[in-house]
């Protein structure tokens, strides 16, 4: 099976809260992973999300590390809108 991984960079303007994340994230870039498999059987190549991860600081007292967090892609996009309708206001 083929898998990807993509990755790319988040940034937030204003302190952030992503479901499944315990505390709020400070402003800032955030890096992203993407995993994603091929779909086979197809005439075209395909892929499919098969896990998104999202990179943030240590929690207290641990800030000098980070954490790789498996969060939702909806999730994500939610704290993403979030942050740009606080941006409007």
């Amino acid at each position: 099976m083929t898998m990807r991984t993509r990755r790319e960079t988040v940034i937030f303007k204003h302190p952030a809260r992503i479901k499944g994340i315990e505390r709020q994230l400070p402003a800032g870039a955030y890096e992203v992973v993407t995993d994603e498999e091929m779909i086979e059987g197809l005439s075209f190549p395909s892929f499919r999300r098969i896990a998104t991860m999202i990179m943030v600081p240590g929690a207290p007292p641990h800030h000098h590390s980070m954490e790789m967090l498996t969060i939702s892609s909806i999730d994500l996009a939610d704290a993403q809108h979030h942050d740009a309708v606080a941006s409007n206001v």
